[in-house]
């Protein structure tokens, strides 16, 4: 089993280098850390007294995964998963916030076990988790994958700015999509057929 550190370094991988992409709400951002957490945790990497665009060019693959690690597993409380689910929900933190445990606990009302969905990891999010990895195994894990792509979808299909983050230019999966699928075991990918008629009523 990974540790959580080898999983920071493998979400500051997936997330690359230094980007500034107009179509992107998190604006400027380097090894998946946005400008808006730097200024969120006052990160005045050139002490020059304000956090801009040069701060987040400034920031080193370490100091982003101590930032995952501090807050992006440790407080959301990440740790209080199923091993093996989290990865999954470690990494969807990064990429959408609180989202990740929204994801999550509608997910558990899908295997009977309800909860408030507030984005809050506390216990009985926790418990409920627990019972149903025990009853469903790895099949949570998958499932928890499955729903992160039907998020990315349904935030494409919502928002036609995203598209190009879910398809690429030649019509193939995007990013976000290959992102989800690297936490999804192979027999439950989507086949490029199915994402073609997923995405078809995309312009």
């Amino acid at each position: 089993m990974k540790s959580v550190e080898q999983i920071a370094q493998e979400i500051v991988g997936r997330e690359g280098g230094f980007v500034n992409d107009p179509d992107d709400p998190g604006g400027a951002t380097k090894y998946g850390v946005t400008i808006h957490t730097m200024r969120r945790l006052g990160l005045d990497l050139d002490r020059d007294g304000d956090i801009d665009v040069a701060d987040v060019r400034r920031l080193s693959r370490d100091q982003a995964e101590e930032i995952f690690l501090q807050h992006y597993y440790g407080r959301p409380r990440i740790h209080l998963l199923p091993v093996q689910l989290q990865p999954s929900v470690f990494d969807m933190q990064v990429n959408a916030g609180a989202n990740a445990v929204r994801i999550l606990q509608r997910l558990l009302a899908e295997f009977q076990e309800p909860v408030t969905v507030d984005g809050v990891l506390g216990p009985k999010t926790a418990a409920a988790t627990a019972r149903v990895f025990a009853r469903a195994g790895e099949y949570l894990v998958d499932a928890y994958g499955i729903a992160r792509r039907d998020y990315y979808l349904r935030l494409a299909d919502r928002r036609p700015a995203s598209r190009k983050y879910a398809r690429t230019r030649r019509g193939g999966k995007g990013g976000w999509v290959k992102r989800a699928e690297e936490f999804i075991s192979p027999r439950f990918h989507l086949t490029n057929d199915q994402f073609q008629r997923r995405v078809s009523q995309w312009a």
